[in-house]
């Protein structure tokens, strides 16, 4: 049995910590990299945000040509080469998970990496079990940071099945003709848009009325609109089983008008996520956990044990990068200064959604602020009201402002369209530094013609006291 000074758990945002200042620490992480894509780095690099966005803007390159006709330009999509794409993107994620491995494991002294999945066997011990032996191992301090992986329904048939998730769908050998999409959150609706832009044919299920539920009620009820008119979209159905028929996957469901199949070459389950707790043991390591199965912290990422912390995935409410880089630091600072701690910082964590049109929000949706009875105003400014609309002839996208009647603080802001994850970004400084919306739209000045002008509207619009 080997003690260390801390062993990290998971080689996402957690592999950040250690910097020069841990030089003189004895460190262990453990990364579980023993499946197909279980490679070191997280989820992020390795099947998530940076991959996803690659195929993304791949997407937005091969959807150009259809948008051009309503610009008087005629331009045509010659083909599309999925293995040039495929190989493109996983050439440089690939590269870059193999360089942070071979650096944490070959020229840092003071680091052994254990590859294998890590589990408590009791306060602040593990077993590493790797493929032909297991190893225990303890620590002063644990840093639980082993994220998540997707959700699998329960659906008779499944385990029959030849089906995808975000984990597999992204190095597919070619592309299929037909793919249905189970799920209607950020991660089928960003994947919809990559296959059905390179020329799939995509059937999207949807057990509620709406794609993107979550999102403000009006952003969600625009996203579906348009989602209905690229894809086929089936809301209100329930799955009742599915089977595999050679090459294809047939799902059987049940809606509004009764019985009904659709059938595809491919699958691919995006119903959610899950954290990894149970992988780990959590519980057996005195680790208390939330009624959603992820380890309970408090404001400074500890847990129920002294001397473990957890972040991101396994531990957040936001399954999202930025916010457990953001823990990172602060787990990062508490190891460094016990006797100092900081505190995590969840007040306003915007989100975004690289589909086709683009969303991002930040801060209380309508719907939200109507549950918690917070008196509020709301602003919308659509992009066909400013003059970089009129050159993009966008017709759909619109900015939702909700802000304190009163003080003209903002409460919340979502918009759809263009760039949108750009766009908000101002508004979450404003939120942020406490800039009301009086002072941002005044205060300064909005280069015209420029996509801002539509957040200054948005501003100008608000109906304050």
């Amino acid at each position: 049995m080997r003690h260390f000074d801390l062993v990290i758990i998971g080689s996402g945002s957690g592999n950040s910590i250690l910097d020069d200042r841990f030089a003189d620490w004895d460190v262990a992480i453990v990364e579980k990299g023993i499946g197909p894509n279980d490679a070191y780095g997280g989820t992020c690099l390795n099947v998530g945000c940076i991959p996803t966005k690659m195929f993304v803007h791949t997407a937005d390159v091969a959807a150009a040509p259809s948008g051009g006709a309503r610009l008087g330009v005629d331009l045509d999509l010659r083909g599309v080469r999925w293995t040039d794409i495929r190989d493109r993107i996983f050439g440089r994620i690939d590269a870059i998970a193999s360089g942070g491995r071979r650096y944490r494991a070959e020229d840092n002294p003071n680091v052994t990496l254990h590859e294998g999945v890590a589990r408590f066997t009791g306060v602040k011990r593990l077993v590493v079990d790797t493929a032909d032996r297991a190893e225990e191992i303890t620590a002063d301090r644990i840093v639980v940071a082993a994220g998540g992986r997707p959700a699998i329904p329960d659906i008779p048939g499944l385990d029959k099945v030849r089906y995808h998730t975000s984990d597999t769908v992204m190095r597919l050998p070619e592309l299929p003709r037909r793919m249905i999409i189970m799920g209607t959150g950020f991660v089928g609706a960003e994947f919809a848009h990559v296959f059905s832009t390179l020329g799939v044919e995509v059937t999207m299920i949807g057990r509620s009325g709406r794609v993107l539920r979550s999102e403000d009620v009006d952003i969600s009820a625009r996203f579906t609109e348009l989602a209905g008119q690229r894809w086929d979209l089936r809301l209100n159905r329930k799955e009742i089983a599915v089977e595999q028929d050679g090459e294809l996957v047939r799902l059987h469901l049940e809606g509004p008008e009764g019985a009904e199949v659709v059938e595809a070459e491919a699958l691919l389950i995006a119903v959610g996520r899950v954290p990894n707790t149970d992988l780990i043991d959590a519980a057996a390591g005195g680790l208390e956990l939330t009624e959603g199965g992820k380890i309970k912290v408090d404001a400074t990422q500890r847990t129920s044990v002294d001397g473990v912390w957890a972040l991101g995935d396994i531990s957040s409410d936001y399954e999202l990068k930025h916010v457990a880089n953001h823990e990172m630091r602060v787990v990062q600072h508490n190891l460094l200064h016990p006797e100092k701690p900081i505190e995590s910082d969840h007040r306003f964590v915007p989100h975004a959604v690289f589909s086709a049109p683009q969303i991002a929000s930040v801060g209380l949706t309508e719907q939200e602020a109507q549950q918690r009875g917070i008196e509020h105003v709301i602003s919308v400014q659509e992009y066909a009201g400013i003059a970089y609309g009129w050159a993009m002839e966008d017709t759909t996208g619109f900015a939702k402002l909700l802000a304190d009647p009163g003080t003209g603080r903002l409460l919340g802001a979502h918009i759809i369209g263009p760039q949108a994850p750009t766009l908000l970004q101002p508004l979450i400084q404003a939120m942020q530094f406490g800039l009301d919306a009086r002072t941002m739209a005044r205060g300064q000045y909005w280069i015209h013609p420029g996509m801002p002008e539509l957040i200054e509207n948005a501003l100008l619009n608000l109906p304050l006291d």
